[in-house]
């Protein structure tokens, strides 16, 4: 006998029928389920731009899954307001017995569902939630002292040791889609009714059926990962991180992939993922990363320069380095930045110009269509050495040398920088070397048709020096 007579699925970050762990719970334990996503206002009015391309695509996605339930005679209800107050009354609305959520790890989702799980207990309605976007969360890998890790590769080893013999459960939602509640069909509110407007997505896969394809088609490449991923010219990424932040795929499925498909592609990809539930472990047991703080205390007030000139240059593509140009473009043009990428672009705003990594945080997650918190955060401290297990702040990326290894004939840079099409490839990566007659032929004249650099490289790897090793002097004499 099922436990409650009726029940409501809350959907959040795990916008997919198949493989949904809350979903699964609620339709196992209930006669009749109701599903339910919110628009939620606290999350929508911290977003600056109205043609934000995650709420677009967060539209798209929720109208698969609304069509998808109602094949199932059911429908998805799509609200709009504050979720700590909405959830709340919709379920006191619907008489359900409990509300089922899959886990949310960020800070201000933890203090959001207490204080849903709150009013719903007043109402004498329970409130089940369940791990979903990870394999191991919370505390689930911890040193043999039993604190979380705070060494990448030593968690990886006990991750892995974990995963293997683990019994790695997939969710049969489908074998209880007879518990779904019979509701007639719901409409969707316009994108215009949220406050934003539509955007270009057409070359985006959407939805379940989007991430479905995506993954297949890498499972057609992934032995080659290792050797393209970091070729932003290449079509060697999984393309899937957008799919993983809205959940539209199941990480179980992504993680068994990888791990029983075997091959150094395999192999390298799965570090990815664990890298991904590495810096949502850290996120759930130090909150305070989410408000600006470092995880190495010693550069918490590294004395940045803070130039808001070189950091529009930076925002607006217009450094005079073309790697850092393009991967800019890139991001400003579709709201997605290749992986070695980020970590070049943000080493040059933190180690080249001086500038808090923050704002760089800032400014990825504003554009990123992939934006996910943790991972931001703990990417953007990985470049400024001041996160867990981050790159040793005197490991500077040279912003030419990366250009020259990973986009050797300049086709990713002309491809977001048609005025370099022209440019030679002896002079792509550093083209205010080219000699002026050069500069005529192929019409580029520097500081004009394309700008100057904003900084000398090496002048600024000095200074990059000396401010790191002034924080660390000073914390050490406080």
């Amino acid at each position: 006998m099922p436990t409650y007579p009726r029940s409501l699925c809350w959907f959040r970050r795990d916008l997919r029928l198949h493989d949904h762990a809350a979903l699964y719970h609620a339709l196992k334990d209930s006669s009749a389920v109701r599903c339910v996503f919110v628009f939620d206002t606290e999350i929508l009015d911290k977003l600056i731009d109205k043609n934000d391309r995650r709420v677009q695509f967060i539209w798209h996605c929720l109208s698969e899954l609304q069509e998808n339930l109602q094949a199932h005679g059911s429908t998805l209800q799509v609200l709009h307001g504050n979720a700590r107050e909405v959830i709340p009354r919709i379920a006191h609305k619907l008489d359900v017995q409990a509300v089922f959520c899959n886990h949310d790890y960020e800070p201000d989702a933890r203090h959001r569902d207490a204080e849903v799980e709150g009013e719903l207990t007043k109402q004498g309605i329970a409130f089940h939630h369940y791990k979903d976007q990870v394999i191991f969360d919370q505390s689930e890998i911890v040193t043999g002292s039993g604190n979380p890790f705070k060494v990448f590769t030593p968690y990886k080893n006990a991750w892995l040791k974990k995963l293997d013999g683990y019994f790695m459960q997939a969710y049969p939602v489908e074998k209880h889609f007879h518990s779904l509640a019979c509701c007639s069909p719901e409409k969707l509110p316009d994108l215009e009714n949220l406050g934003f407007v539509s955007s270009d997505l057409e070359s985006v896969p959407k939805g379940e059926s989007g991430a479905e394809k995506l993954f297949s088609d890498f499972t057609q490449r992934i032995r080659q990962y290792k050797e393209t991923r970091d070729f932003p010219a290449l079509y060697g990424g999984s393309f899937l991180s957008l799919h993983l932040r809205f959940g539209t795929i199941s990480i179980r499925r992504l993680v068994s992939h990888a791990f029983y498909a075997g091959g150094e592609g395999a192999t390298t990809w799965l570090s990815e993922l664990i890298w991904r539930e590495f810096y949502q472990m850290l996120l759930y047991h130090h909150p305070h990363l989410a408000q600006g703080q470092t995880f190495k205390p010693q550069f918490n007030t590294i004395a940045y320069t803070n130039d808001a000139k070189k950091f529009a240059a930076w925002c607006k593509a217009r450094t005079g380095f073309p790697l850092i140009d393009a991967a800019m473009r890139q991001l400003n043009q579709t709201g997605y930045m290749h992986n070695r990428l980020r970590m070049v672009a943000a080493s040059f705003l933190v180690k080249d110009l001086h500038i808090d990594w923050r704002w760089g945080e800032r400014y990825f997650a504003q554009h990123l269509l992939d934006f996910d918190l943790a991972s931001n955060n703990g990417g953007w401290q990985w470049v400024a050495s001041t996160g867990c297990d981050a790159q040793p702040w005197f490991r500077i990326f040279n912003p030419i040398t990366q250009s020259k290894k990973f986009d050797e004939q300049g086709i990713f840079i002309r491809s977001y920088l048609p005025e370099l099409e022209r440019c030679p490839n002896r002079w792509i990566h550093a083209p205010w070397l080219m000699p002026l007659s050069e500069q005529q032929s192929c019409g580029v004249l520097i500081g004009k048709d394309y700008p100057t650099p904003i900084v000398d490289h090496a002048l600024a790897r000095i200074k990059t020096l000396e401010l790191y090793q002034q924080a660390e002097k000073l914390y050490k004499s406080a």
